[in-house]
Formats: structure tokens, C-alpha cells, sequence
């Protein structure tokens, strides 16, 4: 009886981990495109202000949407493999934050330098 229990609750478990990291993942991705399509139309308008500092920030942001997806992922892993290529992307995806960061710090510096 509690082993049946325990393997309903897993399942449960599972499918809102899934669900939620589909979500993170979701939002990761609107953040990104609305970000793009954003610096895309003021780079149009010739309103170039600030717009490698807006996009790198909405990268930034929409990594760490993803990383949290794939943090989260992290709790129904099974496999030894699993694991690690999740550690993979999750260090990959932590250093591309890391780089856009730094990046978005140095182009601050030169914003506040040119103004």
C-alpha cells in the first residue's frame, strides 16, 4: 500500500517538475525573442542608446530562465548520466551568464565614461 503511495507521489512529483520546468523554459525563451524584437526595432529607428546593454541584459535574463529550468530538472534525474550532462549545460549556461554580465558591467562603465 505505501509503496503504491510513494509511486503515485513520484509520479505527481514528475509531471509538475515537468510542467514547470517547460514553463521557466517558456519564459526564458519570450524574455529572449521580446528582447531581440525590442533592440531590433530601436536599432531601426536609429535609437541606439543603450541597445547592446538592453539585449545583454535580456540574454542574461532569459539564462537564467533557462538555468532555473534546468536546476530544477535536476530533481527527477534517475541517471548517473543524466546527471552529468545536465551539470554540463547548467555550467555552460553559468558561464555564459557570468560573460554577459561581466560584459554588461563593461559596457555600463563605458556608457557612464561617455556621458
Amino acid at each position: 500500500m505505501m509503496a503504491v503511495f510513494i509511486e503515485h507521489m513520484d509520479l505527481i512529483l514528475t509531471y509538475i517538475v515537468e510542467i514547470c520546468t517547460t514553463c521557466l523554459e517558456l519564459a526564458g525563451i519570450i524574455v529572449l525573442v521580446s528582447s531581440a524584437v525590442v533592440c531590433f526595432v530601436r536599432w531601426l529607428k536609429r535609437d541606439r542608446d543603450d541597445i547592446r546593454l538592453d539585449l545583454a541584459q535580456g540574454i542574461a535574463l532569459a539564462l537564467e530562465f533557462k538555468m532555473g529550468g534546468e536546476v530544477l530538472r535536476t530533481v527527477v534525474v534517475r541517471e548517473w548520466a543524466e546527471l552529468g550532462i545536465l551539470g554540463a549545460i547548467i555550467v555552460l549556461r553559468a558561464a555564459l551568464t557570468f560573460l554577459i554580465h561581466w560584459e554588461i558591467n563593461n559596457e555600463k562603465k563605458e556608457h557612464q565614461q561617455r556621458s
